[in-house]
């Protein structure tokens, strides 16, 4: 791939909005979103404002997840489910009461949502997953699946790829939790200080690439605006990476048995029909086991403590992890929408116990990797603390 400096223009790619017309944001809602229109700019907040988000699943983190979209601004939210309110729903989902046991949960849960915006369309959406016909996601601007099994998340991806729509999955277990995203290829705009180094177009790791590069002089200060993209590979494909084939020793260890558990739960739940319970340590064990040795993680690693404590946390949510991993999952479809900033790459997981989540970029590798220019490809990782 060719590389080449960027050149100085005398202005910055300038954000523009109809002003008139049906579609036009109006000075109303400018006020309303006002601080967040001066963080991420009018363009990505128009972009907001005609997104369709698809909500599938209504758990105690989805309702996190519906809350923060809906309160950003996003022009309508059409919320799935074909399950009933049941009394454990209670103790996690803040949206529903107790007059609403037996009924739809979807049902239930839109009062309460559109109550929080109403400038927002909120839907609904009964009809089994399996009946929905095949073209159903291509009206979505994003599609968010939670609390369902791994070949559910593998189908639902599939045809959200076949419509060109970035996927989201999420599912929060006591205090474990995870999020998962395939943006299949989604560019972003990263606005930063002009170095002394220029910069150059091409591969910065084995997922993202500079595609273009511009400045603008403010003042004394030269603003550098760098066009990114990500590639994504579906969950289908994810299942099936190993750790890093440069990771050595001590790096390993950083890798969160959260991951294993995870998948493990995924194999447990496709397998029975149903959660793992601790009646079943045996078998999540072994299939934890299995997981770490996929992964090509240290055998050692792997815990009796561990599997107690995932196991026991089954079937749970908690609503500090929901909040964390709901904001967390909002936030970056908020990013996607608005092209602003890095999105997720791909695979977070997040352990309550260390109070941290880990982001880890999941790909099966290539016999050859390809390296350009001597640019630094090797994948990503990132912890985040979260207070």
């Amino acid at each position: 791939m060719a590389t080449e400096a960027a050149q100085p223009v005398e202005t910055a790619p300038k954000e523009s909005i109809t002003t008139n017309g049906a579609d036009a944001i109006s000075a109303d809602e400018v006020a309303l979103y006002d601080r967040q229109i001066r963080l991420w700019g009018m363009e990505a907040q128009s972009r907001m404002r005609s997104s369709h988000i698809l909500l599938i699943g209504l758990t105690g983190l989805s309702a996190e997840v519906a809350k923060n979209l809906v309160l950003a601004g996003i022009g309508s939210l059409t919320i799935h489910s074909t399950l009933p309110v049941i009394p454990t729903d209670l103790s996690s989902n803040f949206l529903i009461t107790a007059d609403h046991l037996g009924q739809n949960r979807a049902e239930a849960s839109k009062p309460a949502i559109q109550a929080l915006n109403p400038r927002v369309n909120v839907h609904t959406n009964t009809t089994p997953l399996s009946d929905l016909p095949n073209d159903f996601y291509k009206s979505f601007s994003v599609v968010i699946v939670t609390g369902e099994t791994s070949k559910v998340l593998i189908e639902i991806n599939k045809k959200t790829r076949e419509a060109g729509v970035p996927f989201y999955a999420a599912e929060s277990y006591g205090l474990y939790g995870y999020v998962f995203s395939d943006l299949i290829k989604r560019e972003f705009l990263i606005e930063r200080t002009k170095s002394n180094i220029a910069t150059k177009l091409g591969p910065e790791t084995k997922t993202r690439s500079i595609v273009a590069v511009k400045t603008k002089r403010e003042g004394g200060e030269v603003k550098e605006f760098v066009t990114k993209e990500e590639k994504y590979e579906p969950l289908e494909e994810v299942l099936k990476a190993k750790v890093d084939s440069s990771w050595r020793g001590r790096k390993r260890r950083t890798v969160p048995l959260v991951l294993p558990g995870v998948k493990a739960a995924w194999r447990f739940r496709d397998a029975e029909g149903r959660v793992p319970e601790w009646k079943d340590q045996g078998e999540f064990t072994r299939l934890c086991t299995e997981e770490v040795e996929a992964l090509e993680l240290p055998k050692d690693m792997l815990t009796a403590g561990f599997i107690s404590s995932f196991l026991e946390q089954m079937g749970m949510e908690i609503a500090p992890v929901t909040a964390v991993l709901g904001g967390v999952l909002a936030q970056d479809v908020i990013n996607v929408l608005g092209k602003r900033e890095q999105p997720l790459q791909n695979f977070l997981v997040f352990d309550g116990e260390t109070n941290a989540g880990t982001i880890l970029a999941l790909y099966p590798e290539k016999e050859e990797e390809e390296t350009t220019n001597g640019a630094d490809v090797s994948r990503s990782d990132t912890v985040v603390l979260l207070d």
